[in-house]
């Protein structure tokens, strides 16, 4: 089994990731961790630990900061960001700090099990050790070329998306398209559309809620995978 960390400053969005991290065959979550600080405790103290998912926004510091400490400390363990940071200066410097891997936030189950996957093939490809010949350093870096997740539908915003799945993902319960445009700052039009998007997707459960006469109210809820 690959261990991995999961390192993202909201516990609910941690929580989701590990979920899907325990959905991809061969993938064991070995802790979860909320701050620069835990992170760095928890690659020093687990037994084992292959693979840390960095978030770069931490409440006392970054993630290449923890990627950096890492290193400063002689710790080789593989890093993939995931991370809504999109900036080319960050990007370039998680590179040049040996991550394996960016996966910008929002993602589906889906584009996250992709580079799980591609990184479980470059392990197998590594495995075998001695000298490898041009054929086999190809296939050693075409590991690391998971496909991306497919693109949201023309029109609609990564930013916008992620507010509004952060949004359900903070709700104690189901919210309307009303409360999401309250929360998010977003009309109430364009969050009945994310929304839609969502449950078309299976990412979110519409529910009704009736009241004492006129339409039901379409209430929407994170599904957790």
């Amino acid at each position: 089994m690959i261990e991995v960390l999961i390192v993202d400053d909201d516990i609910r969005v941690a929580r989701v990731n590990a979920a899907y991290v325990r959905k991809v065959p061969g993938f064991h979550v070995a802790g979860e961790a909320h701050s620069a600080a835990k992170a760095l405790h928890r690659v020093e103290t687990l037994p084992r630990l292959d693979l840390v998912l960095l978030d770069h926004y931490l409440p006392d510091g970054t993630g290449l900061a923890v990627v950096r400490e890492m290193r400063r400390r002689g710790h080789q363990t593989d890093v993939i960001m995931v991370t809504a940071a999109r900036d080319v200066s960050t990007v370039q410097a998680a590179m040049r700090h040996g991550a394996l891997q960016y996966l910008v936030k929002p993602f589906a189950f889906a584009g996250l099990r992709a580079k799980l996957e591609a990184y479980a093939e470059l392990r197998r490809t590594l495995d075998g050790g001695g000298e490898a010949e041009q054929a086999q350093v190809d296939r050693i870096f075409g590991a690391l070329s998971a496909p991306s997740e497919p693109r949201l539908p023309k029109g609609h915003s990564p930013t916008t998306a992620e507010l509004v799945r952060q949004a359900l993902i903070a709700a104690e319960g189901p919210l309307s398209a009303q409360e999401i445009a309250e929360r998010t700052g977003v009309s109430r039009q364009t969050a009945q559309r994310y929304l839609k998007l969502l449950e078309r997707t299976g990412r979110t459960r519409l529910t009704l809620k009736y009241g004492d006469a006129g339409r039901p109210e379409h209430r929407y809820a994170w599904v957790a995978p």
